[in-house]
């Protein structure tokens, strides 16, 4: 780079580490680095709400200040007519703060039910796969404290367990695959994006999905903005998911224990061994253990549903139990050994 450009670069660098002199945003932008810690190229989801544009600018800091390359997408789901529109408007913007962004088109037919589950992991399913062809390894959610409290009720109100409830994590395994799914922005409250989205940009989109109180995350949302005027104390909401993780980390020992000392997993041929012991663990060991080599062997992205787990558990206990398919696996009885196979 010659002496001219470089010195472009700098001006335009600087114009947009300002903003961190704000004592707002440095504070969100050093509980960023913090959790994100990584030395390494990056992906970066962008939908043009708050939240992810908020991450869009924190990881172009970040990318500045740390010498590395982010690439940044938008996921066009084409659910609604203004989608397109939108995706365009957010690419220029992100363009004035110099993020060169790629729009990623969901073509073809839509779903009728399920829009919101189904539209995730076409999402994911195309963000995972520019991550694949450019080689990086870190994909970034914009998710913040306040999807981590709705998504908690959203779980009570299913009834899921435990592992259920606290199921948003700062990072996870996409589809056990070499990419990291990171969550940056976990503590940080949905306020505070906005403000960088207002000083930044002066601008973000607003999802109507957000309103519309036929899908229950908007209820929730609802619900929670009533238990806040109620006197809802969110720390105290949080040191409560907190001590719930603490709880899981315990469980999730015994549960690689139990998968280490109790199954043998025969690569070559995608075929897990049970021995008896397996199951001579409490019900929850059991049950995620369980849970865990059938997403393995099916190749699932999601888990099966709890109660099909719990289910096969009761069959398998019982002495007439021969085989059955669950989630994409053929598991049946040889002897006092379970076998677990994909499902040809």
């Amino acid at each position: 780079m010659n002496l001219k450009n470089l010195s472009a670069q700098n001006k335009s660098h600087k114009k947009i580490l300002k903003h961190l002199n704000t004592k707002k945003i440095s504070k969100v932008f050093n509980e960023f680095s913090n959790i994100l810690n990584v030395k390494e190229d990056l992906v970066v989801a962008v939908s043009g709400g708050p939240d992810s544009l908020a991450l869009a600018y924190l990881a172009k800091c970040y990318s500045i200040k740390n010498k590395i390359n982010v690439k940044y997408f938008i996921v066009d789901h084409k659910l609604r007519m203004e989608s397109s529109l939108e995706a365009i408007t957010v690419k220029s913007i992100l363009n004035k703060i110099d993020i060169k962004c790629k729009i990623l088109k969901w073509n073809g037919k839509k779903p009728s039910k399920n829009i919101q589950s189904e539209a995730r992991i076409k999402r994911y399913s195309l963000l995972a796969n520019e991550c694949k062809k450019n080689n990086i390894k870190h994909l970034l959610l914009g998710h913040h404290i306040d999807d981590v409290f709705e998504n908690f009720f959203i779980r009570l109100v299913r009834g899921s367990g435990l592992k259920g409830l606290i199921s948003f994590s700062k990072n996870t395994k996409y589809k056990n695959e070499n990419l990291n799914i990171v969550r940056p922005l976990l503590e940080v409250e949905k306020k505070d994006l906005l403000n960088i989205s207002k000083k930044v940009f002066n601008f973000f989109v607003e999802d109507p999905s957000n309103i519309n109180k036929d899908y229950k995350r908007t209820r929730i949302r609802n619900l929670l903005t009533s238990l806040a005027k109620e006197g809802l104390d969110k720390n105290k909401l949080k040191l409560t998911i907190n001590n719930l993780k603490d709880s899981n980390e315990s469980i999730k020992f015994y549960v690689n224990r139990n998968l280490e000392n109790n199954t043998v997993f025969l690569k070559k041929n995608n075929i897990c061994i049970l021995n008896d012991n397996f199951f001579n663990q409490s019900h929850e060991v059991i049950f995620r253990s369980l849970t865990t080599i059938i997403q393995k062997i099916g190749k699932n992205y999601y888990p099966v549903r709890g109660k099909s787990i719990s289910k096969l558990i009761k069959g398998i206990k019982a002495k007439s139990f021969s085989k059955v398919t669950l989630g994409g696996c053929f598991i049946e009885k040889v002897n006092d050994t379970i076998l677990i196979s994909k499902e040809k």
